[in-house]
């Protein structure tokens, strides 16, 4: 007999719509078909995600600028949820675009790489919604620093994502017990942002760890974007995996618990927002690749 699980599901759509307002209101309507509660897109503009010494040296980078969310799919993306009896929320990643939200969105979701901005925080705290911010590359200290952030601002309702920023990440390397750990040193509500795309991965962090959100990459059909990473589940991978019929719970994905960047996420630490003007990188890399005239 099919059963929902206990927990809050958001799928993130990220740079998978390919601009496409058919294909985004897709995400949508699968979102809901497959049991979620929520679907998340994002908001950025590339001049105001990296620094321009970044992109003015890096291709890479400035090519992101295709990925872009257009601002006027905003009403539309709002009432298709309503639409589909499903959440929407979107993360901002520079501060008017938390003003640009609010008149559509259920709640807000602060990424990884944003989680040190602490004026991106108290922005989101000041609307009185809801707030979801993911914890990957942080050490305890910095996860409780924005928890501190968020409630000084007179934010009330927060849900904090273990996370491990790898794309993807092997099971022996998302250290879930660090759930537990986050919820003891914050007294918050705890979930899991996934980056395995593993089915016992997401069943050990609910039903071990009580993780009370779990936040997935989706894609529709392999062709969206960041497919080709290999964190993004498809619809028919996730569908038995929300309503609790596929997944078992493993010893192999608990790790020890202590709250610090893996190995694999060390490096992208500098790739950060800086706290000045939440821009990435932080100013130390901006200023080693002027030095020394890095181009990609």
């Amino acid at each position: 007999m099919t059963h929902r699980q206990n927990c809050f599901f958001i799928s993130e759509v990220s740079s998978n719509h390919a601009r496409d307002m058919n294909r985004c209101v897709q995400f949508i309507e699968k979102s809901a078909e497959i049991g979620c509660d929520a679907v998340k897109f994002q908001l950025f503009k590339i001049d105001q995600l990296f620094a321009p010494e970044i992109l003015a040296r890096s291709k890479n980078h400035s090519d992101r600028g295709q990925w872009e969310l257009p601002l006027d799919f905003l009403p539309d993306l709002s009432a298709a949820c309503q639409q589909n009896e499903i959440q929407f929320s979107c993360t901002p990643f520079y501060l008017k675009a938390v003003e640009e939200l609010f008149p559509f969105v259920d709640f807000y979701k602060i990424a990884s790489y944003e989680m040190i901005w602490d004026d991106l925080i108290v922005e989101c705290a000041k609307t009185g919604k809801p707030l979801y911010m993911s914890t990957g590359m942080a050490t305890l200290d910095e996860v409780c620093h924005a928890t501190d952030v968020f409630h000084n601002a007179g934010g009330k309702d927060l849900t904090l994502f273990h996370c491990v920023s790898g794309y993807p990440v092997a099971a022996e390397h998302c250290n879930l017990a660090a759930i537990e750990t986050i919820r003891m040193a914050t007294d918050q509500k705890v979930g899991w942002s996934d980056h395995s795309r593993n089915p016992d991965v997401v069943a050990t962090a609910i039903n071990k760890w009580s993780a009370k959100a779990i936040e997935f990459h989706l894609d529709l059909d392999e062709e969206g974007a960041e497919y080709k990473t290999g964190h993004c589940w498809l619809p028919e991978e996730t569908a038995p995996v929300i309503a609790g019929l596929k997944g078992t719970i493993v010893d192999g994905a608990d790790g020890n618990g202590h709250k610090n960047p893996t190995p694999a996420e060390i490096d992208d630490r500098d790739w950060r927002a800086d706290p000045s003007d939440g821009l990435r990188p932080l100013k130390h890399v901006r200023n080693h690749w002027v030095e020394h005239n890095i181009q990609e």
